[in-house]
């Protein structure tokens, strides 16, 4: 019998889908898609051109395969495109790892991955294909950013950033590690530089209300939005600063524990800060702290032992006229309320470990109602809790007392309820060299004047050395940066600093859907008809920045009138992350596989089964050989039993046996995983399964009908083992043929009911047949959306299984 021969099979039908243009899929218009046709459109995220592929992003990208090729075969016109997130740090990092230059590396990078895909043979429309670094792409990133700045959701203030001295650079968040430079280990400082944001906390309340809209979002990942967004009810209280005429403004959720405070905090980044201790003797001591603290990541300065400074100075508390002692200490940020508290010791844990550490005082101001006054202690806060120590606000229960002591401060001019969020404004730029230019002009006369669009796109320099010393490596390009200004007509200067590359990422999705215009960054009659995004595909490390702006950017765009929609993605599936050795798969670590050799030696449908084979698709997985190597053979026996199948003459109408309702129950479980649970490992199972079937039963009459269905419902996984196989039984183009379709006369089978508990806890009842296989019963367990929900992404530490009854998940 004639061997399979991966590499052969793979490059012809590669060949055959590229000559037929197989996955393109034409717009609406004259001969395109009609208005009402049943269209999709698949996404997954785009890649940054930093190296090659590795098995992490194979595993990433079959998701999108598979659901393009399951839904094209239910008569959808499916929109699946692919692009390379080719501007910002990952690829300058690239090529000062190389010793090259951005311009040189990026395009081979890309073109390098290009090639790993094709390989693959992912069902990509490639006609759509876009980079972000490309003055084509750009120059409409750059349109958007002035449509922005011109509805003043663009702008420029004075903001701190992390700076190495020795390089003379600014260090993205990344770049520090330990509080020092990732490249040359010294010290990183604080400074202050004229800075873009996008006012993103304008659209704080559209961003959590409109969530309502996100019915097939993750809940953990809308979770994590709601708590980046910190939308909190309370009050500003104004703090006076003995001495200096001046005041200080704080947020606090608990304006009933104002009697409480017994000292003043500001962050080190706090524009106040220098002034306060201007002059004094304190000065030199409080700078160097906050040159220190400037270094340190937020999630070390949460997690490290309180420490601060004192200033030398006082506060006073508007309730009680106390002076207070004002420190400075980095377990206040920026990023939340005003960056400055009042520190209420009793009854905040972080205020107390500071009290504890400076011999501070502790005053507890409320206490349980049925409970008595503990001195000198912290009293975590409780229900029904009421005022003490409080003056005339003694004795009211904390809700009462709330609102009487902030209608006090409020006749006095002294606070305010409010409502603040924990979201701050996108700071988006870089002193950086491989970024999109800012487009405006700095006229000394006109002040920031907007590049006119009919100038666009404002163009990346070419410069020899793209490292900044000092500065950004834009003001390098001095023939570049001086120009003339579009208002007056006299001299102006180019901005220098580029855009944050997750500028780019919060819209290309659209660009997709009209790539070639180049009128207008994309048509919205185009855009309507295809977005939002139908399924969207991307890890869980993304829920906070690029998903969050993607979903601000749309709703400023429909405010614009550009779109029509609000919201970028309907549904969103976070997968799992790929592990080798128990860690993380990624090029910093030194663990990653390349797909490249072994789809040299085993075949691209190899990888790609493996890859969703290996277990749920939602939960990391590790990488084991052995476990490649059982596919591979797999694939190899669904070669021989189909190919012997072939020789059969086909049976119609099929006869009811056995093997034809294997078959037939095998159609509706991959149907149902893959179309409704978003389950893609237990449909290879179920494939497995039938094979085996055929192979013990090849004389059923049957069994062809079988060998047939197993082909067509292994195609979005192994589209080139199909392929060839389902021509070599008679038939042609699977990519297109109908999905097959369970005739429900045979899919009676006795069930039973099996209990999922999670720690003895039921959640979920399944039925299933009273022979399904242990590890396949688990998996389905395991991909209940109940049960997820009360995992939330733990590991069972003890999976206990009683067949046909019970599965419960110990965690």
């Amino acid at each position: 019998m004639e061997r399979y021969e991966a590499k052969a099979i793979e490059e012809k039908w590669q060949r055959i889908w590229r000559e037929q243009r197989a996955f393109e899929v034409p717009n609406p218009g004259p001969g395109g898609l009609e208005p009402d046709a049943r269209k999709t459109y698949v996404l997954e995220m785009l890649p940054y051109p930093s190296g090659e592929l590795h098995m992490g992003h194979v595993r990433n990208y079959m998701l999108g395969e598979v659901v393009a090729h399951f839904r094209r075969r239910h008569g959808f016109a499916v929109m699946r495109p692919m692009g390379f997130d080719s501007f910002g740090l990952p690829a300058e990092n690239a090529a000062i790892q190389e010793g090259t230059h951005p311009g040189d590396t990026t395009p081979r990078n890309i073109a390098s991955i290009r090639t790993q895909m094709e390989r693959m043979g992912w069902a990509i429309d490639w006609s759509r294909v876009l980079a972000s670094h490309e003055p084509s792409y750009y120059r409409w990133t750059q349109w958007l950013f002035l449509r922005f700045f011109e509805k003043g959701l663009a702008y420029r203030k004075e903001a701190p950033v992390k700076w190495c001295p020795n390089d003379q650079t600014v260090l993205a968040n990344e770049q520090v590690i330990d509080g020092r430079c990732e490249r040359c280990g010294a010290e990183v400082e604080a400074r202050s530089l004229e800075q873009w944001f996008f006012k993103i906390t304008d659209y704080a309340d559209a961003l959590l209300d409109e969530m309502d809209l996100l019915e097939e979002w993750p809940e953990r990942v809308l979770t994590m939005q709601r708590n980046w967004i910190g939308r909190s009810q309370g009050a500003d209280v104004v703090f006076g600063i003995d001495d200096l005429d001046e005041d200080v403004e704080v947020f606090t959720t608990r304006p009933d524990t104002l009697f409480g405070a017994t000292f003043f905090v500001l962050a080190p980044e706090h524009p106040f800060v220098p002034r306060l201790v201007a002059g004094t003797e304190h000065e030199a001591e409080v700078l160097d702290y906050v040159r220190r603290a400037a270094a340190r990541s937020t999630v070390e300065r949460e997690q490290k032992e309180k420490d601060g400074v004192f200033t030398g100075r006082h506060a006073t508390n508007p309730v009680n006229g106390e002076r207070i002692p004002i420190w400075v200490a980095d377990y206040v940020l920026m990023e939340y309320g005003t960056g400055a508290i009042m520190a209420v010791p009793a009854h905040d844990e972080r205020d107390y470990a500071f009290a504890e550490r400076y011999g501070l005082e502790i005053r507890q101001v409320v206490a349980p109602a049925d409970n008595s006054e503990v001195e000198g202690a912290y009293v975590a806060h409780t229900e029904n809790e009421v005022l003490v120590n409080s003056g005339e606000f003694s004795g009211l229960a904390a809700p009462e007392g709330k609102n009487a002591i902030v209608e006090s401060l409020a006749s006095q001019g002294r606070g305010r309820a409010t409502i603040r969020f924990r979201l701050r404004d996108w700071l988006l730029s870089r002193q950086r060299y491989w970024g999109c230019p800012i487009p405006v002009v700095h006229c000394d006369a006109c002040g920031i004047v907007a590049v006119p669009d009919e100038d666009l796109p404002v163009l990346l320099p070419e410069v020899e050395e793209y490292l900044p010393k000092g500065r950004s490596p834009l003001a390098a390009a001095e023939d570049w940066v001086a120009t003339t200004c579009p208002a007056c007509g006299g001299p102006a200067r180019r901005e220098t600093d580029t855009m944050d590359t997750f500028v780019d990422s919060s819209w290309y999705f659209i660009r997709y859907a009209d790539p070639q215009n180049d009128q207008a960054p994309f048509s919205r009659d185009i855009a309507d008809y295809w977005l939002p995004v139908d399924q969207y595909i991307g890890g869980i490390e993304h829920a906070i920045l690029h998903l969050m702006y993607a979903r601000f950017f749309v709703k400023v765009m429909h405010d614009l009138g550009l779109v029509g929609f609000r919201e970028p993605f309907a549904r969103l599936f976070t997968q799992g992350m790929l592990y080798r050795d128990r860690a993380k798969m990624s090029k910093s670590k030194g663990n990653v596989i390349s797909p490249d050799e072994y789809v040299e030696r085993f075949g691209a449908d190899a990888a790609r089964l493996y890859l969703l084979f290996i277990g749920p698709v939602d939960q990391d997985a590790e990488w084991q050989d052995a476990g490649f190597e059982g596919v591979v053979r797999f694939l190899h026996r669904l070669w021989r039993i189909v190919l012997e199948q072939a020789e059969q003459p086909a049976v119609d109408p099929v006869p009811d046996t056995p093997l034809a309702r294997k078959a037939h129950r095998t159609i509706a479980k991959v149907t149902d995983d893959i179309g409704r649970r978003f389950a893609l490992n237990t449909p290879i199972a179920a494939v497995m399964e039938l094979v085996n079937e055929i192979q013990r039963s090849p004389d059923d009459p049957a069994a062809r009908f079988a060998a047939e269905t197993a082909v067509s419902l292994i195609q979005p996984y192994g589209s080139h083992v199909a392929e060839e196989l389902w021509e070599r039984l008679g038939h042609s183009r699977l990519w297109e043929a109908p999905w097959p379709v369970a005739d429900p006369a045979l899919l009676e089978v006795e069930t039973v009911e099996v209990v999922v508990q999670v720690n003895g806890k039921i959640r979920d009842r399944l039925h299933v047949s009273p022979d399904v296989p242990e590890d396949e019963l688990v998996a389905m367990a395991r991909a209940s959306e109940r049960v997820r929900s009360f995992l939330d992404g733990g590991e069972a530490v003890r999976t206990v299984v009683v067949p046909g009854r019970l599965v419960n998940f110990v965690t």
